[in-house]
């Protein structure tokens, strides 16, 4: 008797209990989304405060080839004296100017390559551009998402397009074509849903070349005048085969996939 007594109370503190929890379950989403948006409004307001500190100490200045080339001699001493702090600086400078999306990226290039010579300046400018590529890509996904696609709408389709029918490799092409400026790629790849690992690794692979060619363009930067200078009859040829080279690989693809296809038929 008594175990059907108690069948009723405990039917009732269950949904009693069922209740209190609710409100606990929604206080909880309430605070994670508070969180979730703290941490969105420090993000912003740190890439604002870089981009005001850009403006207000005028280091646009200094990211211009006559000046790269006046402090040349200035740094190649300091960076004898002191290697270590002088490429993590640099390193920290290329990513911040690649993640909020500031004019300057080709200048750091050719500094890297007259600054550390062809392997070091190589190794350095491809691993803080891809990062600051993939910092600007988060941005815009999580942060930036509706000014994105207002600025950029008319891109976005286009990307988009060549991702669902091309997936990871698009993006490669368009790394080693710049068909679009840097920062735009960077950008509109965050309305996409390439996982952002993926945008890293191709990002980083699809830049490697064109790093290197503007890498080696910096060793010799003492010569050059303007970025157009960079554009000798080799560095032309460089770039050309920089856009033969992700068609001969589609190509190549393609006639795999085929004879791949043509194989699993005769066995089957």
């Amino acid at each position: 008797m008594n175990h059907f007594e108690r069948k009723p109370a405990e039917l009732l503190g269950g949904r009693s209990s069922g209740k209190t929890r609710q409100p606990q379950e929604r206080k909880e989403r309430h605070q994670k989304m508070k969180k979730n948006l703290l941490k969105r409004l420090l993000l912003i307001g740190a890439i604002v405060i870089a981009g005001l500190i850009y403006r207000a100490l005028g280091l646009d200045r200094y990211l211009t080839l006559a000046s790269l080339k006046d402090s040349l001699e200035d740094l190649s001493i300091l960076y004898a004296e002191h290697r270590l702090p002088v490429l993590l600086t640099y390193f920290a400078l290329y990513v911040t100017v690649t993640a909020i999306s500031i004019p300057g990226a080709a200048v750091l290039t050719l500094g890297g390559g007259a600054l550390f010579g062809f392997f070091t300046g190589t190794l350095i400018v491809s691993f803080a551009s891809t990062i600051g590529a993939t910092l600007a890509c988060a941005a815009a996904r999580f942060l930036l998402r509706d000014w994105v696609q207002a600025k950029l709408e008319d891109k976005i389709g286009k990307i988009n397009e060549g991702i669902e029918r091309e997936g990871a490799f698009y993006l490669f092409t368009l790394r080693l074509i710049p068909l679009f400026p840097f920062w735009m790629i960077n950008l509109v790849m965050g309305l996409t849903k390439i996982p952002l690992l993926r945008f890293y690794w191709v990002s980083q692979l699809g830049m490697l070349a064109g790093t290197m060619v503007y890498v080696n363009a910096g060793k010799e930067l003492a010569k050059i005048d303007s970025l157009q200078g960079i554009l000798s009859p080799r560095l032309l040829l460089s770039f050309a085969l920089l856009g033969i080279f992700p068609l001969a690989v589609r190509k190549f693809l393609g006639l795999y996939r085929q004879r791949r296809k043509a194989t699993s038929e005769t066995l089957s």
